[in-house]
């Protein structure tokens, strides 16, 4: 059987984290092995990883350059032929493992393969479906997000690629993703596999507007990048509108709906038949730009995709 490593980088999320270990421990998969890196927490998180720790392979609590460094701490010591990392906010669907092991076996020539997932609130009350499609390089150049708790990689194309860039703080995870789909190709599969958390201090929430910065520095990146000039140049107005369209939605999760609309304007200038899939959005910016807050707000929720019926019910905290 092919060991699998799952690493957890934690820090001061002890509301979550014995759910997301939980989550690990009770995959109906062997053989695996379970690394926790705590960034110094202060907050009963160390207590919540002692009692799990027969059933670690290693864990550490002590300070470090962030979430990337935490995370390539876990993965540079971790020996499994597939890895994936579980931020402590997070958690996996029962069978996970077991059938991002059988797609990767199944698709022997790709360096990763990604699920679909849901989001959920603080309780774990389910708020979205996220589904996704057959996406490879070029919809990951065009910033097509995929879910990074539903992604499990090959380790050698992680090594290949470099592992996670110290530099990029908010889109540490699909500059990597980029970076091995230029190496192997990457498979979807149409499995429900993580719950992604949304709440008041998630990084994407209480930092929405550098998200958004950092995906203008990506699309730098990607313009600079010899292996994908050719791409660039192919479909370059394309990429922009991504990168501008990712960029408002960062912007208005942030609270920032002037900013949003710029961006979705030089979005539209681009490719107005791409920036235009976000048309409810920017619905929504001019509606909060012009003091109609709540009526936005309705009109936004019942645009909003209602969760797919086949998702099992999740429990509840508290």
């Amino acid at each position: 059987m092919t060991l699998v490593s799952i690493i957890t980088p934690s820090f001061n999320q002890a509301a979550f984290l014995e759910e997301c270990i939980q989550s690990v421990l009770g995959q109906d998969y062997a053989p695996l092995e379970y690394l926790v890196v705590d960034g110094g927490s202060t907050d009963g998180s160390v207590d919540i990883i002692r009692r799990y720790s027969d059933r670690l392979a290693w864990w550490v609590s002590e300070s470090d350059a962030g979430q990337a460094d935490a995370i390539n701490k876990g993965l540079q010591r971790a020996k499994g032929e597939i890895v994936a990392w579980l931020n402590s906010d997070d958690y996996y669907l029962p069978g996970a493992i077991a059938q991002a092991v059988a797609a990767l076996q199944r698709y022997p020539e790709a360096g990763l393969v990604f699920g679909d997932a849901i989001t959920i609130d603080p309780r774990g009350r389910q708020l979205n479906q996220l589904q996704f499609g057959d996406w490879g390089l070029e919809e990951l150049m065009g910033f097509r997000i995929i879910c990074q708790p539903a992604v499990f990689m090959r380790r050698d194309a992680l090594v290949r690629a470099g592992y996670l860039d110290l530099n990029y703080h908010y889109l540490l995870d699909h500059h990597l993703w980029i970076r091995i789909a230029c190496l192997a190709p990457i498979r979807h599969v149409p499995q429900t596999w993580a719950a992604a958390r949304h709440h008041a201090g998630a990084k994407n929430v209480a930092q929405a507007e550098r998200f958004s910065q950092e995906a203008l520095r990506l699309l730098a990146w990607m313009g600079a990048k010899p292996d994908l000039t050719t791409h660039m140049a192919a479909r370059r107005r394309i990429i922009e509108a991504g990168a501008y369209r990712l960029s408002a939605r960062y912007l208005l999760d942030g609270d920032k709906p002037g900013p949003a609309l710029l961006a979705y304007g030089r979005a539209l200038i681009r490719n107005p038949r791409f920036a235009l899939q976000h048309w409810h959005r920017m619905i929504y910016a001019a509606a909060s730009l012009v003091g109609g807050k709540s009526l936005a707000n309705l009109y936004y929720r019942y645009k909003k995709p209602s969760p797919r019926p086949n998702v099992p019910p999740l429990k509840e905290n508290g």
